[in-house]
């Protein structure tokens, strides 16, 4: 199945979605260096480096999935909270994709600040939008009147294509990455395939990994971390402990548990050491202060980020458990964001760690890829084994 990668970035979903079977039919992308990145991993000639308003969809064949990360900074905690108002909402253009291309499927990402309660009627919009992308506004309507129309769409004529959309608030963790990372995931598919969506169930769990850690030890003679090293336990910790002996008594929990920094870095030598790998160069000047305490080492982490006023000092360190700290190296950051180590991204420090900050998690990438390529598949068996004469050829 082909898929058109629109707001690319450095290619995190991109890559998570060839691992699961899509081929890729283009990627288009607004920033030089995140393209640099594309050019490297993936096919350059594919390569659209220029606003989405000046790429042609129409020099496209046939596109079984649009998937992307439509730009997050309208809707962020941590920026100017304009959304629609916001010249960076690009929404409406991955709802023109829609329109033009009828995927039979696609895939959006964006960040746990579109649920925000101000948002709520914008956020609506967009969902009803990508339902029914077929549903134009009248002339000179505004996003509020469309929405008001849309609100009553089952009254009005509507012959245009529709999809079942759904959204979820994901916790990347849950799949197996080691980062604490929540984020909005919306995926549509076209209502005439009747293909029945749902996302996949959780893999990883906190409780497996506190109980690894604190009922079976499993976990510090899994990395043999002795017991001066190990971060003590707090009253909190301890409490909470205590809740999970009582909640599964004689049973361990069912899932796997939690990746941690220290799962991730697992055969990575020290930055300061001679090693030769290219992405793995120390940066010194890593501090804590108030609200940036760093990502501890035997916890998934903190979300890496990226945002328009430089990479946050917290979000983007490690912190051990003798309080000392030091911030990611790019090859580090990788891991965490669970790209492959031969996955190469472009640009200095500061901009490498932007790219990978604002990446969907390859992982949690392919899983929803092989979800939705098994269900897309599952369609397509069922259609051909109605059409005998297909089945054949």
């Amino acid at each position: 199945m082909k898929s058109l990668e629109i707001f690319s970035g450095a290619g995190g979903l991109a890559k998570g979605l060839e691992l699961a079977g899509f081929q890729h039919s283009a990627f288009v992308e607004f920033n030089k260096h995140a393209c640099s990145s594309l050019y490297e991993n993936f096919d350059a000639g594919k390569v659209f480096f220029g606003d989405i308003k000046d790429f042609d969809l129409n020099a496209l064949d046939d596109v079984d999935v649009v998937a992307g990360g439509p730009p997050c900074q309208p809707f962020s905690l941590g920026g100017k909270h304009k959304a629609d108002q916001d010249s960076r909402d690009m929404f409406p253009y991955a709802i023109q994709a829609i329109e033009q291309l009828t995927p039979k499927a696609f895939v959006f990402e964006n960040v746990k600040g579109l649920l925000r309660a101000s948002f709520a009627d914008y956020f609506e919009y967009i969902i009803l939008r990508l339902t029914y992308p077929g549903f134009i506004a009248k002339p000179d309507a505004d996003w509020k009147d469309h929405l008001y129309s849309l609100r009553s769409i089952a009254w009005l004529p509507y012959a245009g294509t529709k999809y079942d959309v759904a959204f979820k608030l994901i916790n990347a963790a849950n799949y197996g990455v080691p980062q604490t990372r929540e984020r909005v995931v919306i995926v549509g598919t076209r209502a005439d395939l009747g293909v029945s969506w749902s996302f996949p169930a959780a893999t990883h769990s906190e409780d497996r990994l506190l109980w690894e850690m604190y009922v079976t030890g499993e976990y510090w003679e899994r990395h043999n971390v002795p017991k001066s090293e190990r971060a003590p336990m707090t009253l909190l910790l301890q409490e909470k402990v205590v809740r999970l002996k009582d909640k599964y008594g004689m049973f361990e929990p069912e899932c796997a548990p939690w990746h941690t920094v220290r799962d991730a870095l697992q055969g990575i030598p020290d930055p300061e050491t001679q090693h030769g790998i290219e992405d793995h160069i120390f940066h010194d000047g890593a501090r804590t202060y108030p609200g940036h305490t760093g990502s501890d080492i035997d916890w998934p982490a903190k979300t890496i980020k990226a945002g328009g006023h430089g990479v946050p000092g917290g979000e983007n360190m490690i912190r051990y458990p003798d309080g000392n700290v030091r911030y990611f190296t790019v090859c580090e950051a990788k891991r965490i964001q669970t790209f492959p180590d031969s996955f190469v991204i472009k640009g200095a420090w500061g901009e490498a760690m932007r790219q990978i900050g604002n990446a969907v998690p390859v992982l949690l990438g392919e899983t929803i890829g092989r979800e939705l390529a098994s269900r897309l598949g599952a369609h397509n068996a069922s259609f051909d084994a109605r059409q005998p004469h297909r089945a054949r050829l």
